[in-house]
């Protein structure tokens, strides 16, 4: 025999590492194996020669050892490999295409980070049962008046936020209701896009709540903010009745004005206002249409509100404002409106007073002028969880009005208590007492629950 058995078993486990090791780490192997092969050489001659039979089966077992290790390592490499990405081509290399399947991102998304900004969603509801001694079938009954009693599904109002930036917020209420027919619909009550540039400079554009008074912009889309059962007849939303623009579509400009402690604010709004009121008894009735998309005239409503939350008295708030539309129903052709509207709350704790007064002025073009007045006051005091209130309102539309010829006289008190077993659940009972002109008077009793999650 020319070589020992120690280098005939190496020569074996290199040429096994070799048939399965990649390409790339053949030369580097084959390099290492030459330079190696002196000291094999030497360890031929310092080898002994009674090398024994159990010696070579014990050199054998570690090879396949290390073979087993080397198969081990190859799979890990494998992985890596595929794992890792590929290399970036040289600046010679012609660019990649841009890929066109459904998987390619637009290239403006792969610097905004969804991550950055904070959704928040709110949820808010209400059932009430309700009902009255109104003579249903009569032909004067009004579209307000005419339900007997029923259980009602209130509206379900997600109130929906996200901060797109430091300056930038997005606001919106999407609401889902239940109609006379017992129809459900969806409504987007507000959606707002804010900017606040300060405490001085807050711009806004979309649709939102009116800044005519204090309650519409208090109070949303949702019973379980009030007090009471429901919102003053003033305040009352287009599509219940209500008298007042409270939605508008446009742009709303608002802020602090530098006063002191007299702690003076504004609110500048210009949109497309509400189209002509109709109303088409017994039932839908007074329908005012929030103007989304299309203003029906090129007019367009302005609005100015200036309050003032003094320092001395925290909870106090006085302000009025002034609201300018012209509205086109046909016939007459153009109706002036004007709306001026004054209030002073008190909202403490424990301790509620709300007061608003307002004159709506209609005048048709060629015709006279009609003032309607309208006013409600409200009082409240917590004891404990319970919170025991009473409302007084009134308006005075005149049969005559261009604007209002279903509304006439309304006026009475409403009293009850609000329950709260939790911090998320209100319990209402509401007794109301309804003055109509020359109508019998309206008893009615409502009992609710309202509810946030």
């Amino acid at each position: 025999m020319m070589y020992s058995t120690l280098p005939q078993i190496v020569v074996l486990f290199a040429m096994k590492l070799i048939g399965r090791m990649r390409g790339r780490l053949m030369f580097p192997l084959l390099l290492a194996m030459v330079m190696t092969t002196p000291v094999l050489y030497a360890q031929q001659f310092a080898a002994p020669s009674d090398l024994n039979q159990q010696t070579s089966q014990l050199l054998l077992r570690r090879i396949d050892q290390l073979e087993g290790r080397v198969t081990e390592l190859e799979a890990a490499l494998a992985k890596t490999a595929t794992a890792a990405p590929s290399p970036a081509p040289s600046q010679a290399a012609p660019p990649p295409q841009p890929e066109t399947g459904p998987q390619a991102q637009p290239a403006e998304s792969q610097g905004m980070d969804l991550n950055k900004t904070l959704l928040r969603i709110r949820g808010f509801s209400d059932i009430t049962f309700h009902g009255n001694d109104h003579i249903h079938d009569s032909p004067t009954c009004q579209a307000y008046t005419c339900f007997p009693s029923s259980f009602t599904i209130g509206q379900v109002n997600l109130f929906v936020t996200s901060d797109l930036s430091e300056r930038f917020k997005f606001l919106s209420e999407i609401v889902f209701e239940s109609d006379e027919f017992n129809n459900f619909g969806v409504d987007l009550e507000r959606m707002l896009l804010q900017y606040s540039q300060s405490d001085y400079l807050n711009i806004a554009v979309g649709r939102f709540h009116t800044a005519i008074g204090y309650y519409n912009t208090a109070y949303h889309h949702s019973t379980w903010f009030q007090t009471t059962t429901g919102r003053p007849f003033l305040f009352e939303f287009e599509d219940k009745g209500g008298p007042l623009p409270i939605h508008n579509v446009g742009l709303s400009i608002s802020g602090r004005i530098p006063s002191g402690g007299v702690g003076l604010h504004y609110v500048v709004e210009v949109g497309n206002g509400r189209a002509s009121r109709s109303y088409v008894p017994p039932l839908g009735q007074s329908a005012t249409a929030v103007q989304n998309y299309v203003d029906e005239n090129a007019h367009k409503a302005f609005n100015v509100a200036l309050f003032a939350r003094p320092d001395r008295i925290r909870g106090l708030q006085v302000g009025f404002s002034a609201y300018r539309d012209v509205l086109q129903p046909g016939v007459p052709s153009r109706i002036g409106e004007t709306i001026l509207a004054a209030h002073a709350v008190f909202i403490g704790s424990d301790f509620e007073w709300l007061n608003e007064a307002l004159v709506i002025r209609h005048t048709p073009q060629g015709g006279r002028m009609f003032n309607t007045p309208g006013w409600y006051t409200q009082i409240s005091k917590r004891f404990g969880s319970y919170r025991p209130y009473f409302r007084y309102q009134y308006m005075n539309a005149a049969d005559s009005e261009p604007v209002y010829p279903d509304i006439g006289l309304r006026a009475g008190p409403s009293v009850g208590v609000r329950y709260d077993p939790t911090d998320f659940v209100a319990l209402k009972l509401q007794y109301d007492y309804t003055i109509l002109r020359a109508q019998q008077a309206i008893n009615g009793l409502a009992l609710q629950a309202g509810f946030t999650f």
